[in-house]
């Protein structure tokens, strides 16, 4: 049916008998995963099979179990919700009528942590308790949260949970309906499998829809040149250019590989096998990384480290991860290997060490130290090696479930090293709702040297597509369902049209030919300005599409596209005249002429229904002003206790609050060279909070040092002793603003409408010169420092267009920051 499974997860997937049978794509026995972490004699609880599906055919699996074994022997599984402790004060608040405020104050006391009661956090927070003692209301809604708190609140669906019973389900478990009448089991996962059912995990697996999207572009490619599709299952697991990018830490958009603190990991650990890859994902972990595990094993993988070994029969065991004890399965062989355990038993060893319960470990450290004597190990070297399978039981990693993730880790890899623009294409596509991730994706399509083209009503369909203009596919057209304010519908209506006449010749033959109804004004207005039209515009003085004209002509082709239905129902014809020698003809009116958007308003309207700024960068009109501040740009910063001055747009900001309460800013500005972190501490960002906003030119004085706690050291501001807005910058920085003036233009009426402008903009700003340029001499009058302004871009656009001057300049004295 052409849903894409995963090539298994979980213990699972070191099934020979689930391999055979194609459940699951990696060669248990290649890797050496083993049967009995899945399932042996001596477990007595149920196995527990987990099945990755394709986001967009999960639910189709769900339909086809319940078809084929019976729609009452199979239901999802109920999941509770309980009244936790920020929830339960809400809650309470409401029901007993205190104002919301209120509540939300309460709230708020309460830390945000995983398993935080209000018990523990009336032992934690002071202020709390004073709220509480000081309140009578507040005293109030805590008597009750506290008798309340932990009941179950409300019930949900399990993510992935499948029950197929042998029968009727009722026989076994109670049912319950969800909000829209389905059906689920009114026991919770664990409740059904003391039951006696099993439980199957279908999940759906965002990077198998991405993988299905990728390949049906490549083999689209494929097809074309005559060549056989590829199957992505066939790939070799040792291709040199996948470990290439995996050793440059370009993963972005690579599943489980794609974090920033796995990037700095495989920086240090440089993969060149695909066990480095199941290796990555096991240890990439909390207590791997905090145990000391992570530098040993990376260590003794470069040589800076001597792998050894407990006992020479370790070797085999251990090789694959130098000697370092990584992996569940590890632990069940050496119990195998150096004790005589089966495999089944060192399962349940396994069990006891990830619990540790001193009994039961008591229990274990004795069979393990007889069979360890019977193979003449000496008592001493048993008990070390006993003592380090316990200490990392608990931070080892089922090999199974690492090593099936590790597959689909490489496939993405792959398709990204080969096929980079089908691959990238299909990521946007399954990240389009999320603006911050198309962000980040489309920075990594450009450094990948991929075009992104803009969304185009004539190209683009709903998602992403990769295009070629040669042999290679290099561009990618960006999805029409990316652009904010436009549905599924009015791009298939758009789509239907195009593909029934072909493409559209302009913005009237666009709203002639789709149906009003599907898409409206507000749809047209969205894609105008995302840029999807720019093909029906003319070009504006700058070189860019005139956008403004379309977006003011909307209105003129809705009211011609309507005039022509109505005709059309008449008999009158169409637009061209088809309906015959006598049909009325409507000839399409012109397009408006208004004036054409500034970088800012066009780039705006890009941010606005895209999220990004697509055909250009706010700081390109300011970038020969702004090395007037700065004469060194991000790229090129180096560490230095001197204060430097840096300019940039701010892409992204986060506060955090210190120990002792104060507020401490993070900063990030692009100045399109490169990006560098800024530190404002909390007496700076008090004072400049609201110049710090997102998509804001500033320009900051301060101290580069290098940030230690990168992964790969990087500039950063570490001490910031001043941040100024572009206006705020001009005005410290530059001589004055100066216009310039021809002889034609000099009216009598001038120095009036100069005076009146510039009264809107007094201040303690930078002077204002007019230099006016006569036919034969020129000369420069500066105005008294009564009429200093503050040199905003609003002033500088009105001083051009209101007073229809040559030009107007800001004017400095020399280059400063150098």
């Amino acid at each position: 049916n052409g849903i894409p499974v995963g090539p298994g997860r979980g213990s699972g997937a070191g099934s020979l008998v689930a391999y055979a049978l194609g459940i699951t794509d990696l060669d248990p026995l290649a890797y050496d995963l083993l049967f009995e972490r899945f399932l042996n004699p001596e477990r007595v609880s149920m196995p527990d099979f987990d099945v990755d599906f394709c986001m967009e055919g999960r639910d189709a699996v769900i339909a086809h179990v319940a078809d084929l074994y019976g729609q009452e022997a199979v239901s999802q599984i109920v999941t509770y919700g309980t009244m936790a402790a920020k929830a339960v004060v809400r809650d309470v608040a409401r029901v007993q009528g205190k104002p919301y405020g209120l509540a939300d104050r309460l709230s708020k006391m309460i830390p945000f942590e995983v398993g935080m009661t209000l018990t523990k956090a009336m032992e934690q927070e002071e202020p709390l308790r004073a709220f509480v003692a000081e309140n009578e209301e507040v005293s109030e809604i805590m008597d009750m949260a506290f008798k309340l708190e932990g009941l179950v609140r409300n019930i949900g669906k399990h993510a992935g949970g499948v029950v197929i019973a042998p029968g009727r389900l009722t026989d076994f478990v109670p049912l319950v309906a969800d909000d829209v009448g389905s059906l689920m089991t009114q026991f919770d996962k664990d409740d059904v499998e003391r039951a006696g059912l099993v439980k199957f995990d279908f999940l759906g697996l965002r990077t198998l829809t991405i993988i299905d999207w990728a390949l049906d572009a490549v083999n689209a490619f494929r097809r074309e040149d005559g060549l056989e599709p590829l199957v992505i299952e066939d790939v070799p697991l040792g291709d040199p250019a996948v470990f290439q990018l995996l050793k440059k830490a370009e993963t972005t958009a690579v599943f489980q590989l794609e974090s920033r603190g796995m990037k700095d990991l495989i920086k240090r650990l440089q993969p060149d096998s695909f066990e480095d890859i199941i290796a990555l994902v096991a240890l990439f972990r909390p207590g791997p990384l905090q145990s000391g595990m992570v530098d040993d094993f990376i260590d003794r993988k470069h040589g800076r480290a001597q792998v050894t070994y407990a006992h020479p029969d370790l070797e085999p065991v251990l090789s694959n991860t130098y000697g370092v004890i990584l992996y569940q399965e590890q632990v069940q062989r050496i119990a195998q290997v150096l004790a005589g355990y089966t495999l089944g038993g060192a399962d349940l060893l396994r069990r006891a060490m990830g619990k540790k319960k001193p009994e039961e470990m008591a229990k274990q450290r004795t069979i393990f130290m007889e069979g360890a004597g019977k193979n003449g190990i000496e008592a001493a070297t048993a008990t070390f090696i006993f003592d380090l399978m316990e200490k990392f039981a608990g931070y080892g990693f089922n090999k199974s479930h690492s090593a099936a993730y590790a597959l689909v880790s490489y496939q993405t890899a792959w398709l990204k090293a080969h096929h980079p623009a089908a691959f990238m294409a299909a990521v946007l596509s399954a990240d389009m709702q999320s603006t911050d991730k198309i962000v980040t994706l489309i920075e990594e399509c450009r450094d990948m040297g991929l075009t992104i083209l803009p969304p185009d009503v004539n190209r683009g369909v709903y998602r992403f597509t990769a295009t070629r203009t040669g042999e290679v596919a290099d561009e990618i057209v960006y999805g029409l369902g990316a652009v904010k304010g436009v549905g599924e519908g009015p791009i298939e209506a758009i789509v239907e049209a195009r593909e029934a006449d072909g493409p559209f010749a302009d913005l009237f033959d666009l709203c002639h030919r789709v149906d009003a109804r599907r898409l409206n004004k507000r749809a047209l207005e969205a894609l105008v300005r995302a840029g999807a039209l720019d093909a029906f515009a003319p070009t504006a003085p700058d070189g860019r599409p005139h956008r403004a004209c379309l977006l003011a002509s909307l209105d003129d082709a809705l009211k011609s596209a309507e005039q022509a239905a109505r005709n059309a129902e008449a008999g009158m014809g169409d637009l061209f005249g088809e309906g015959g020698e006598d049909a009325a003809v409507i000839a399409p009116p012109a397009l408006a002429e208004v004036r054409p958007f500034t970088p800012q308003q066009r780039l705006g309207g890009e941010k606005e229904t895209l999220g990004l700024y697509l055909t250009g960068h706010p700081i390109e009109a300011y970038e020969a002003e702004l090395r007037q501040f700065a004469g060194t740009r991000i790229s090129d910063l180096k560490a230095d206790r001197n204060v430097q001055v840096i300019t940039g747009l701010i892409v992204d900001q986060r506060v955090i609050r210190t120990r002792n309460g104060d507020a401490i800013a993070f900063v990030t500005l692009d100045d399109r060279s490169g990006r560098i972190e800024v530190v404002v501490r909390s007496e700076l960002l008090d004072a400049c909070r609201e110049k710090l906003a997102a998509d804001r030119i500033v320009v900051v004085e301060g101290e580069v040092g290098i940030n230690e706690r990168s992964g790969d050291p990087v500039p950063q501001v570490r001490r910031t002793h001043a941040i100024h807005t572009i206006t705020e910058a001009r005005a410290r920085y530059a001589r004055s603003v100066e216009v310039s003036l021809s002889a034609e233009r000099l009216c009598a009426d001038f120095p009036d409408r100069l005076q009146r402008l510039l009264t809107a903009y007094r201040g303690e700003g930078c002077p204002v010169a007019v230099r006016y340029l006569g036919e034969e001499a020129e000369a420069r009058l500066r105005l008294g420092d009564a009429w200093r302004v503050e040199p905003s871009d609003d002033l500088l656009e009105r001083l051009k267009d209101d007073l229809g001057v040559e030009d107007v300049a800001m004017r400095y004295q020399d280059a400063v920051g150098r």
